[in-house]
């Protein structure tokens, strides 16, 4: 099982470089970020997680700035999109952006994507919410375009351009594109332009989701694609779930074939120092250590972070860090 840490960073947040070698220090997998540009006033658009949309989604900081900080801070942690709202993005920037971070990370780079649920934030980009995922999809072909071919171009309904020349390309190739969502229409766009699917453990039917996704997958000769579950509560009741719901060993429903686990789970929190009294708490170690155990199953004992005496496991506060424990099979 994989473990890693996510965080909303802030203006109010512990800093990225800080946080990221605390992390890798630890033993973790890898170290995602999410992205808003804004938050529109009005808040037309209800938030998918509840009645208040709290204060870090107005205040996170730009996913490429945090994750090049997260990358010269750090040697072999992966760094994950945790999503890039790529319908708010114009692709020849976002695919230079994308294959430079690459290639400074040394090919560490996950590129999860999505639609997004603010309907106005991505109206203010000049996308119309009808047919954003349309723009999605064409975005991402664009992009990949990009980063494989000497002479890029592309013509479709809402990206269009003719040859051009743009360097650097990725490291990694290729670049793995994850595709973020939660209805049966985010698993057939998964098959259709991703390499993997970012579901959040919320707002997703994870039971019935992931068998049929791995079903959609056999189907359509895409294989085995990996699945990184967001959302995830922190907790190792949380991981023995997913492991029980999608593990044929431990009784899931699917039979035969390549390992259907997820291959990740996230949970995520916020970032301001102001709420929980400023005192910096433990990260959990990611090593498989058993005699260090603190009573919580496949978690590891907690280790302090700056001098804290805290060391129960889930133990840094919504106010500082988030959470992503990426759990699964190799």
């Amino acid at each position: 099982m994989k473990f890693g840490i996510a965080i909303f960073p802030t203006d109010r947040s512990i800093g990225v470089g800080e946080l990221v070698r605390e992390v890798e220090e630890r033993g973790f997998e890898s170290f995602w970020v999410p992205e808003h540009t804004h938050i529109p006033v009005s808040r037309r658009s209800p938030w998918p997680g509840g009645s208040e949309l709290p204060e870090h989604y107005s205040r996170t900081l730009d996913p490429f700035v945090a994750l090049t900080v997260a990358a010269e801070h750090s040697s072999r942690l992966l760094l994950g999109f945790g999503i890039l709202l790529l319908v708010e993005r114009d692709p020849i920037i976002t695919a230079k952006a994308v294959a430079s971070l690459d290639l400074i990370s040394r090919g560490r780079v996950i590129f999860g994507i999505g639609g997004g649920w603010n309907l106005e934030e991505m109206e203010n980009h000049g996308t119309d919410p009808a047919h954003r995922f349309g723009v999605l999809r064409e975005r991402v072909e664009a992009m990949r375009a990009i980063w494989t071919e000497e002479e890029a171009s592309y013509h479709g309904r809402y990206v269009d351009f003719d040859p051009i020349w743009s360097w650097p390309k990725p490291v990694q190739d290729p670049l793995p594109i994850y595709v973020g969502g939660n209805t049966e229409h985010t698993l057939k766009r998964v098959i259709e332009f991703g390499d993997g699917w970012i579901p959040n453990a919320g707002r997703s039917r994870l039971v019935d989701q992931v068998p049929e996704f791995r079903r959609l997958c056999a189907e359509s000769g895409r294989g085995h694609l990996p699945v990184t579950v967001y959302g995830t509560r922190p907790t190792a009741e949380a991981i023995a779930e997913l492991s029980h719901q999608h593990d044929p060993e431990r009784g899931g429903e699917e039979k035969g074939g390549e390992d259907p686990r997820v291959e990740r789970a996230a949970a995520q929190r916020g970032g301001d120092r102001r709420h929980g009294g400023g005192d910096h708490r433990a990260l959990e170690g990611a090593d498989h250590q058993p005699e260090d155990h603190c009573g919580c199953g496949d978690l590891p004992a907690a280790r302090p972070l700056h001098g804290s005496k805290d060391t129960a496991c889930g133990a840094i506060p919504n106010s500082h860090f988030g959470h992503a424990f990426h759990a699964g099979t190799a």
